[in-house]
């Protein structure tokens, strides 16, 4: 099995991906560690400052010795000499604000899954367009599962996964699943690295709920 599907399959049976930036690099292998523990094996780092590569690597090393089915990604990476570096670093997947297609066909190259952000109709068509398997709707919070209901048919087949500003509940998370999503990114309001006290018992929790909200969708 390529790396891309094994990393699309992995995110679209977890149901979400979480996701986020910490500038320190044992605390995040800590919380790493205790997302792995209570279930997740599909995650993403957030590439929001200086400290990034240097917290990434780390991750990268603990996962191949503590966490041997974890698949570890980058997000916010805008421009090809980012995703460069992080795929020299191990990524299994990138994630993107933004669609470049410079990036796209780079990540491609490595035969990884690119998830770029698009808020138009026209985004998602240029992502389509140079093989976005899966799309980051972002900012998820703006955008609403309105959004996707009123324009999925347009882009029938297409996978998407809602970003920034998904609540951990279930009736919001019932509105995406029942909208057409595959997955729901979850960032701040599963993960606050300056509190992570309950974090293990937040996750488990944040996978029972998408679990129920994937099922009660369906019906």
């Amino acid at each position: 099995m390529s790396k891309k599907k094994e990393v699309l399959d992995a995110i679209l049976k977890q149901g979400m991906l979480p996701l986020f930036f910490h500038t320190d690099v044992q605390e995040s292998i800590d919380i790493v560690k205790t997302l792995y523990a209570s279930g997740i094996r599909v995650f993403e780092f957030t590439n929001r400052g200086d400290e990034a590569k240097k917290v990434f690597k780390a991750l990268i090393d603990a996962r191949n010795i503590e966490m041997p089915e974890l698949q570890l990604g980058i997000g916010t990476i805008k421009t090809m000499s980012e995703a460069e570096k992080f795929i020299s670093l191990g990524a299994d997947f990138i994630v993107a604000p933004i669609v470049t297609p410079s990036v796209g066909d780079l990540v491609h190259s490595h035969d990884l899954l690119w998830i770029p952000g698009c808020m138009t109709p026209n985004e998602i068509a240029l992502a389509q367009q140079n093989k976005a398997a899966l799309i980051k709707l972002f900012p998820a919070n703006v955008l609403g599962p309105g959004f996707l209901s009123a324009i999925k048919e347009l882009f029938k087949g297409q996978l998407f996964i809602p970003t920034g500003g998904v609540d951990l509940e279930i009736e919001n998370l019932k509105s995406w699943f029942k909208a057409g999503v595959c997955a729901v990114g979850m960032g701040s309001k599963l993960i606050n690295p300056k509190q992570v006290d309950g974090l293990a018992e937040k996750t488990q929790q944040a996978l029972q709920l998408v679990a129920q909200a994937r099922a009660e969708s369906e019906r």
